[in-house]
């Protein structure tokens, strides 16, 4: 699975991170296990600073691969100042006292402490799927079996070694093992659900300007006609045009052109409700579905869009400005082509009117 891992590490897109800190934080627990497994044919010092401190150091892996996954900030320190301290913690029980169950304690409430935090990440910034319910389990199980041997050590029930042959023991070797590979196919999964949501944006998005294209506004149009349908709420759509954007790329170049696309897209968003679509049609035309607003209110949002965009002015895009068509759709059983229509004609007349301005149909 850690193979599996890395492969998916090198190619899925840039948005899904995260995958190469788990994958290497997998190779890691399991490299500790077979150092544990192989402890009849190394020195003990060897397996015990080496052993522990690998899977000390795969729990911590994992966590900053959970980190990143979820657009959070990497604890390296956090890794760091519980590798520090549990090798303090081996060097003490090596030289002073060879305390088994205060080791045990020790380094189970360490490496519970990683996987604690990777729960409350998924809970707190996890989407609301079957493959973040399925991750989560999986951490809720391994955090709850360090929590019982944390308990047995403090309690004196975990033996003298990691020979011992007690309950609790064997518990949590067999767990630990299973959850090799259980953790490695919890995060695989919220991994490609991920680069699901990362491939469904991209198809339905606009590359240059990051909103909605065709195939993406068509979607949202039809949501939002089913809304209308058990709602009966009207929405109105807006369509929108730079004005003399050929004059901007013939004097400025088309990687300004570009700039100004972007720069009107963004502001234009920025304008409106977060239940509002924005979407570009090709070339310089946006179109805007408003969610629940009669015609009146959408020629206010259209004023709207246009203070925004003269407010906007400066920086590194030239001067523009967009004429504004308003049509509002008050029955469900219009389809989007005559309402786009409806619209285009209105944007006409604005342009004839002189343009920097909004009409309704």
């Amino acid at each position: 699975m850690s193979i599996v891992l890395y492969s998916a590490y090198r190619s899925f897109p840039a948005e899904v991170r995260g995958l190469g800190h788990q994958s290497l934080g997998m190779l890691s627990l399991t490299a500790s296990g077979l150092l544990f497994c192989a402890a009849p044919l190394m020195p003990e010092a060897v397996l015990l600073f080496v052993a522990n401190s690998t899977m000390l150091g795969a729990a911590g892996l994992m966590l900053i691969g959970t980190q990143l996954f979820y657009g959070r900030k990497p604890s390296w320190w956090w890794l760091a100042l519980a590798w520090v301290a549990g090798m303090v913690c081996l060097v003490g029980w090596y030289v002073i006292t060879q305390d088994y169950a205060l080791r045990v304690a020790v380094f189970s409430s360490l490496t519970l402490s990683f996987y604690v935090a990777q729960l409350v990440l998924l809970v707190r910034h996890g989407e609301r799927h079957f493959s973040s319910w399925f991750f989560g389990a999986l951490l809720l199980v391994q955090s709850l079996v360090l929590l019982l041997r944390l308990f047995a050590a403090l309690s004196g029930a975990v033996g003298t070694s990691n020979a011992s042959n007690g309950a609790v023991q064997g518990i949590f070797l067999l767990t630990a093992n299973f959850m090799t590979l259980m953790m490695a196919v919890g995060f695989m999964a919220v991994a490609t659900r991920r680069l699901q949501v990362v491939m469904e944006q991209s198809s339905n998005s606009d590359p240059l300007t990051g909103v909605l294209n065709r195939r993406g506004f068509a979607a949202a149009y039809r949501r939002e006609v089913a809304l209308m349908k058990r709602h009966g709420q009207p929405m109105t759509l807006l369509s929108i045009d730079l004005d003399y954007f050929k004059a901007i790329n013939d004097q400025h170049g088309h990687a300004v052109g570009d700039q100004v696309l972007v720069h009107a897209a963004r502001t234009t968003v920025s304008a409106l409700r977060e239940i509002d679509h924005v979407a570009r049609f090709g070339g310089e035309e946006f179109i805007v579905l408003l969610s629940g607003t009669t015609a009146e209110r959408a020629k206010a949002m259209a004023h709207r869009i246009q203070a925004s965009l003269f407010a906007a002015r400066g920086g590194n895009v030239p001067d523009y400005t967009v004429s504004i068509g308003v049509a509002s759709q008050l029955a469900p059983d219009e389809s989007l082509e005559a309402l786009l229509a409806r619209a285009d004609a209105a944007l006409y007349r604005a342009k004839a009117a002189g343009r920097d301005r909004s009409e309704v149909a």
